[in-house]
């Protein structure tokens, strides 16, 4: 004999069949973030970076206690952070949100960009290129200079097609983004190879070349941002991320990070970020 359950008996069943410590995201007042525990300018385990200093704004904001997840951005982060289950807390995740991620981001639900940036060189002041205010400005050089300067860039980045379409690639060291040393971090092409002159020119994501140009501790530095183009994109939106599914708490960061819009942009002009508005970028594509 078959059986047929009415409406109601689903939901009744459905309803005990789920685990009595199901909780919301958030409701326990605590603000769990993944963060890399090495990646300054973005965060660090001291809580050093403009990524860290937004997450202290939100969790103030809303009211929360503010807590992390660190793992280092490579290949596992989300799987690691954000859809790790905590070991501690049942019916909780380790973290809860991804501050800093680009528009296009698929592992996750993504709220509005609160920023964009681009991608810039740093060079040493008195070594021939003070003349240089845009990136072009360095094809104007004399050939006999153009063809002695040594570039660093990490692979697989717009910088690289630049370097490319102007025939300078054959004078330029790769980087790897990320690399399998724990104790490695981006900001070292500037940080180590650009200042102790093994480069003369260190191309790199804005946040990056900005902070390490004015916190290297050379004084000697200057940073030249990429423009937007539409041959090359270098500029790109940056946004948060949470789990999908979470319609309720993506809509809360969504409101708490426009109400603190204004602040969030002196946090990243305070390091160096180059902003890119809006109506300024580039139309290559959609950002991805």
């Amino acid at each position: 004999m078959k059986y047929r359950l009415s409406a109601a008996a689903l939901c009744l069943a459905s309803a005990l069949a789920t685990p009595a410590f199901a909780q919301q995201t958030g409701d326990d007042k605590v603000l769990r973030v993944c963060a890399d525990p090495n990646n300054l300018p973005l965060s660090n385990d001291k809580g050093e970076g403009y990524e860290n200093k937004i997450a202290e704004l939100l969790a103030k904001d809303m009211g929360y206690a503010l807590e992390y997840a660190f793992f280092p951005h490579r290949m596992g982060f989300v799987r690691m952070t954000l859809r790790a289950k905590h070991e501690k807390i049942p019916g909780k995740f380790k973290c809860d949100l991804i501050v800093g991620v680009p528009v296009g981001f698929d592992m996750g639900a993504t709220i509005k960009p609160y920023y964009r940036s681009t991608y810039a060189m740093v060079f040493k002041k008195g070594r021939g290129l003070d003349d240089v205010k845009t990136p072009d400005d360095l094809l104007k050089l004399p050939p006999e200079k153009l063809s002695k300067l040594r570039f660093g860039v990490f692979s697989q980045t717009p910088p690289v097609d630049w370097l490319l379409r102007n025939h300078l690639f054959d004078q330029a060291t790769s980087f790897q983004r990320q690399s399998g040393d724990p104790g490695a971090y981006p900001g070292e092409i500037v940080e180590k190879e650009l200042v102790s002159d093994r480069l003369d020119v260190a191309m790199a994501w804005g946040p990056i070349a900005g902070y390490f140009a004015k916190n290297s501790g050379s004084t000697d530095l200057t940073t030249v941002a990429f423009p937007p183009e539409n041959s090359i994109k270098f500029d790109y939106a940056i946004t948060m991320a949470v789990r999908y599914g979470e319609k309720d708490w993506k809509n809360k960061i969504d409101e708490v990070v426009q109400r603190n819009a204004s602040r969030i942009q002196d946090i990243l002009k305070s390091y160096g970020v180059p902003l890119i508005d809006e109506a300024q970028a580039s139309q290559t594509a959609a950002d991805r």
